[in-house]
């Protein structure tokens, strides 16, 4: 009997092993998925940005328009600086 539980064990752990090595796999599908998924999302707003300032540069979308967009939804100081925005706040920048 002792080799029949050797040979349990042994085939026990060799599962445990399969197992680890699959749900390894499986994580690392899914990262890959989630790294293709953030590229294309990421595309996607990179060209929808290019249209919006190809629009606004042939003057088919009003500048000022699009100033107040970025200004209501843009809170980091460092992405309204890349806009010429100010702080949060600052009353030049409020809609009036």
């Amino acid at each position: 009997m002792p080799k029949l539980d050797q040979q349990i064990s042994t085939l026990e752990e060799r599962l445990k092993l399969l197992k680890l090595r699959h749900q390894r796999a499986e994580a690392r599908k899914k990262a890959i998925e989630a790294t293709r998924e953030m590229k294309v999302d990421t595309r996607r707003k990179i060209l929808i940005g290019t249209v919006v300032m190809a629009k606004v540069e042939r003057n088919e979308l009003d500048e000022n328009l699009l100033r107040g967009w970025l200004n209501d939804a843009l809170t980091r100081a460092n992405d309204r600086q890349l806009f010429g925005l100010g702080p949060i706040g600052d009353s030049e920048n409020r809609k009036g």
